[in-house]
């Protein structure tokens, strides 16, 4: 069976890593533990809540890791205590947010079962760069062109 790409347009170059990311995200498991909230908290921030009820700082881990920001927690087993009743599970977990170019994990907290993780996205800066067109004799030649960059931004700033 032919595998349909959302990508495979001539006029979309360097985006396979993006249908990398989608794959990579629609073979993550179904698991919904632990539960977590995802909130704007600014127009540039965010901040995302994981209930893991339970777990000491000790038990999670919190890193990213290419551009995935990867929540774990896993508790050791504790066989000095017996249960008449065991009904609250001491599971391990791990959770991945796949996260866009750019968005920085600034701080992580632990506060009443709640973890949260805050993000920011820095302001993006457009850029125009310039090629200059070599004639073909002198290409040939070894002399290159060269290119120059104009930040959009600083234009605007001055206007």
């Amino acid at each position: 069976m032919t595998r349909l790409s959302l990508f495979n347009s001539p006029l979309l170059l360097g985006f396979d890593h993006f249908e990398r990311t989608l794959d990579r995200i629609s073979k993550a498991s179904g698991d919904g533990y632990p539960p977590y909230n995802i909130e704007q908290t600014g127009d540039d921030r965010l901040k995302i809540t994981l209930a893991v009820a339970g777990f000491a700082m000790d038990d999670l881990h919190v890193s990213v890791e290419d551009n995935q920001l990867v929540v774990r927690g896993k508790q050791d087993d504790d066989d000095s205590r017996t249960y008449l009743y065991h009904g609250i599970a001491a599971r391990q977990f791990q959770r991945a947010f796949v996260l866009a170019e750019g968005i920085e994990v600034t701080a992580a907290s632990l506060d009443n079962g709640l973890l949260h993780i805050d993000l920011v996205r820095p302001e993006i800066k457009t850029q125009t760069r310039t090629i200059d067109i070599e004639d073909g004799s002198a290409a040939e030649s070894g002399v290159q062109g060269e290119a120059s960059i104009v930040d959009v931004n600083r234009k605007r700033e001055a206007s």
